[in-house]
């Protein structure tokens, strides 16, 4: 798990914001039955990750907030 935490904190904020378009619309073909269910599956385990890495979430489990970086 911490692999991919220090994984996913190196991506950049444009990677993320492409990765999220294209969750958006796998999600949505998949709702109108365009892709497979496994797509579909992935989209959403992708929109779980994101909101898992709010800081809003965060304080909720009661993590230390993050420290921003210069880039972000």
């Amino acid at each position: 798990m911490t692999y991919f935490k220090e994984w996913f904190d190196s991506l950049s904020d444009s990677t993320k914001h492409v990765m999220d378009s294209v969750s958006v619309g796998t999600a949505l073909a998949g709702l109108f039955e365009l892709l497979p269910h496994i797509a579909t599956l992935l989209s959403i385990f992708w929109f779980l990750i994101r909101i898992y890495e709010t800081r809003t979430v965060q304080s909720l489990l009661g993590r230390k907030p993050r420290t921003r970086r210069s880039d972000d």
